[in-house]
């Protein structure tokens, strides 16, 4: 059967996650309606990873099986007129070799965490950032990022409902960046677990508030125990923004 990797950004606020819902709620309840819409066939989805509810994607990618040949141009336009008016837009399109799968054949996946550092509310993007009022120092956030990258267990920073085998993972980058009054978080490792972005990024948020220090959030990671986790951060801010494959440029 023909293979296709399709490119997919998402508003995540009026979702249920990604993950398909009993109440056909979740993103890829979406995109499967809008497959058997312009194909006939109710096929199920693979996507690289699955997102919270409420949680947004500029460059989730998903991979498909049709029983018939089509032009993935033609696919990701005959999607995007079935998903009107929903805040979901396929943006990339290929046909890949049958082995290709979307979660297993990742190399790294790439997540961005918006923090709006002012006292006034958002309002344009209101669901789109976290906002925090205090002050945050951002450099004193990317030093303590910066000690817990590397291989370790990440049972700390891992939701307590994760079904991850192992809590064993290698963080390869955990940046943190001021820009005005906007506050980004890059964080990027081949897997994550359940709420491993938003756990650290809640904690790195007490380092930047002076809570914590730098040294805390790496003995907060020592520790191995969600109890010692600060609060874990809304969705709101955080972005899937990009999964990165062999071979592969769409």
């Amino acid at each position: 059967m023909p293979r296709y990797k399709l490119t997919v950004e998402y508003y995540g606020t009026p979702f249920h996650g990604w993950q398909s819902q009993l109440d056909g709620k979740g993103v890829q309840d979406a995109i499967e309606d809008a497959i058997e819409k312009f194909s006939g066939e109710r096929v199920k989805v693979q996507a690289a990873g699955r997102t919270d509810s409420g949680v947004h994607a500029t460059g989730q990618v998903f991979h498909l099986d049709l029983s018939k040949q089509w032009d993935s141009f033609r696919i990701a336009e005959a999607m995007n007129f079935h998903l009107k008016p929903l805040p979901i837009a396929i943006t990339g399109h290929v046909p890949v070799p049958d082995h290709f799968e979307a979660r297993f054949s990742a190399l790294s996946r790439h997540y961005e965490f918006l923090i709006l550092n002012r006292k006034a509310r958002p309002t344009f993007m209101r669901n789109r950032v976290w906002h925090v009022p205090h002050a945050l120092d951002a450099d004193k956030m990317h030093e303590a990022a910066q000690l817990i990258l590397g291989k370790h267990d990440f049972t700390t920073f891992r939701a307590s409902m994760c079904q991850a085998n192992s809590p064993i993972r290698t963080l390869d980058r955990l940046d943190v960046e001021r820009r005005g009054e906007m506050i980004h978080v890059f964080a990027s490792a081949r897997s994550f677990l359940h709420n491993q972005v938003r756990s650290m990024v809640g904690s790195l948020v007490e380092v930047g508030r002076e809570r914590w220090t730098p040294q805390d959030f790496r003995a907060a990671l020592d520790a191995a125990d969600r109890k010692a986790c600060g609060p874990v951060s809304p969705p709101d801010g955080l972005y899937l923004i990009g999964v990165d494959y062999p071979d592969l440029d769409a």
